[in-house]
């Protein structure tokens, strides 16, 4: 009985070290993203007349 709650607890630690791995990198790539497409913004924002 108590190996299938150890083998329970260690699959669930190890998804959740999965998941958070994911989320950090799906973070960090919408960040940069976000910069460079805030950085062009700005920088075409010179060319802009009215």
């Amino acid at each position: 009985m108590n190996e299938k709650v150890y083998k329970t607890m260690t699959f669930a630690g190890a998804a959740g070290i999965a998941v958070g791995i994911v989320v950090v990198v799906t973070g960090t790539a919408a960040g940069i993203i976000a910069i460079v497409s805030g950085a062009r913004l700005l920088k075409d924002k010179k060319g802009l007349t009215f």
